[in-house]
């Protein structure tokens, strides 16, 4: 394994409302460097920056058009190279989303792609990216059980989806072909298209990029039912190539299936997503399934941790040694946890998701609990996602219409109507910001807060090899309506979410500390507490709300 992710602690970036230097509404590359010491002095190592490359963005830069090319709002290629430095300074890794099942219909390969096959002769006039995505061999031609798009181009034949309809699929063969328009994933051309990627990936990875995060990792071979013999080995070329030549180089998938992302498809990381009914869901959005919410870390919900338990323990022991489960406080796909959790209950839940084994991924603006925004009208192909890409709120909101306030675009006082994130005019933002929502500033100087209660947590993850992604984990008390309680390395980690007082035989905790005594100090073995625990005639008593560490 890498060495350098056993302590990495990822903070995602949505670079277009991150922090704008530039005063056009858009965050940009300058702002990610001039926040660089926020997000190491938070705790964070490492920084995932989703798509930055030139695109037409109908799916918020997820729609590529030049893979090589960073797009002109948010700078340079030079801007990127500077970033990596600055990066490298504070010994910091940078991965880039890699978005390898397709590109934007406006790319120049797909625009070479769409041209015809066959000239006015009869007579072939295939070019070099004329197999480079999937194509059916007629104009009226469906292709069973993918979209596809007709009457676009004008090549005789209709072309395969991976995404939205701005999305071509790029052509890795099919595990079985079944029409002769089909390819085999083992052919030439599939093979020319992985080796374009693998470029793209080289070509990064050179200028200072330490990996990637990978979309739709699964997406690649059509029909490739299990994804073991196909997909699988697809991926493990690109793990073969990066262990020869980039052997600090990192890849995490988007596949929420580690047993097969890590063992099978040779990914150092796989994210652990928000599927309805899995693990993770029952952690922070059980609400999204049948009935009663069920959310485990909401105080006053039937929470159940044998659920996540059940779902979680038979990934993390069929891929430990191998490669780390990844769990994120949110995403730029899922409703910030905040929708449904409040402020105490987001301190328990990141305090667990974070001490937990694996490699922890924070998006931006959870650290101080930023809101997820209702109904908000889709930008950039967002649709509901869209409520979670509102603008980093760095400052306490300034009403305008308030005595002092002031609308002026370019001062500090506009900077605050923004709160903090662009000087531009409030209707000119990528997003508009949430004014009664917190800000970094107000978080910071309050010592109870969400924000410090995280970077407390990480302080102590970096202090202590024992909360390393790789250190022993062992669940020692996981039934319902009684304490979560397990072991990293040397440290005991009880857990309370709900809002009542639990208690159960102390000797279970004794024996997690290697202690014989019926009684024990518990103070000086306390590392971090938020709530409290208690030895009382042998019970051991946890009070409502609480997360306590112990050597």
């Amino acid at each position: 394994m890498v060495s350098w992710l056993k302590d990495a602690v990822f903070y995602e970036i949505y670079p277009q409302s991150f922090n704008d230097t530039n005063g056009d509404g858009i965050g940009d590359i300058q702002g990610i460097i001039e926040k660089l010491d926020y997000i190491k002095d938070l705790g964070a190592n490492a920084i995932w920056i989703n798509p930055w490359y030139d695109s037409p963005f109908k799916d918020a830069g997820y729609d590529v058009r030049n893979y090589k090319l960073v797009a002109p709002r948010y700078g340079t290629n030079e801007d990127a190279k500077r970033l990596f430095v600055e990066a490298s300074k504070r010994d910091m890794h940078i991965i880039l989303d890699l978005v390898p099942g397709h590109t934007s219909e406006e790319h120049p390969w797909f625009i070479e792609s769409g041209k015809p096959i066959v000239d006015a002769d009869g007579n072939e006039a295939k070019n070099e990216f004329s197999d480079r995505y999937i194509w059916s061999d007629f104009w009226l031609g469906s292709i069973a059980g993918h979209p596809y798009i007709g009457g676009e181009c004008d090549r005789n034949g209709t072309y395969m989806l991976n995404f939205f309809k701005c999305q071509p699929a790029l052509n890795y063969g099919f595990a079985e072909p079944k029409e002769k328009w089909q390819m085999s994933y083992q052919d030439e051309e599939p093979g020319k298209t992985l080796e374009a990627m693998m470029d793209v990936m080289r070509f990064w990875l050179d200028m200072g990029a330490s990996g990637f995060r990978v979309d739709m990792a699964d997406s690649l071979v059509k029909d490739d039912d299990d994804k073991k013999s196909c997909t699988s080995k697809i991926w493990h070329k690109v793990r073969e190539m990066l262990d020869a030549e980039y052997p600090e180089a990192v890849m995490v998938s988007e596949w929420s299936n580690p047993l097969l992302a890590i063992n099978g498809a040779g990914y150092h990381m796989d994210f652990y997503l928000n599927h309805i009914g899995n693990g993770y869901n029952t952690l922070l959005r059980d609400h999204e399934s049948e009935g009663e919410d069920r959310t485990y870390f909401k105080k006053n919900a039937d929470g159940d941790i044998t659920r996540f338990l059940t779902d979680f323990i038979p990934k993390y022991e069929g891929t430990k040694d191998k490669g780390y489960i990844s769990f994120l406080t949110c995403n730029h796909d899922t409703p910030r946890a905040s929708r449904t959790l409040d402020e105490s209950e987001l301190k328990i839940a990141y305090a667990t998701l974070l001490t937990l084994p694996g490699v922890p991924f924070i998006y931006y603006g959870d650290e101080i609990g930023m809101r997820y925004i209702e109904n908000l009208p889709t930008k950039e192909g967002g649709y509901t996602r869209t409520g979670t890409r509102t603008p980093m709120q760095w400052e306490a909101y300034a009403d305008s219409s308030s005595e002092g306030g002031t609308a002026g675009v370019g001062g500090s006082s506009a900077g605050d109507i923004n709160m903090g994130f662009s000087t531009a005019a409030p209707d000119r933002l990528y997003l508009p910001i949430d004014p009664e929502g917190p800000s970094v500033r107000e978080q910071q100087a309050r010592p109870d807060s969400l924000y410090n209660t995280v970077k407390e947590i990480l302080r102590i993850r970096h202090a202590e090899k024992s909360l390393n992604a790789d250190a022993d984990f062992e669940v020692i008390l996981g039934e319902k309506d009684k304490p979560f309680i397990y072991r990293r390395g040397e440290i005991v980690i009880v857990v309370n979410p709900s809002e009542r007082e639990m208690s159960f035989e102390a000797n279970v905790l004794i024996d997690a500390l290697s202690r014989s005594e019926k009684t024990i100090g518990l103070d000086d073995r306390t590392i971090y507490k938020t709530g409290s625990i208690d030895i009382i005639e042998d019970r051991l008593v946890v009070s409502p709300q609480c997360f306590v560490m112990l050597r």
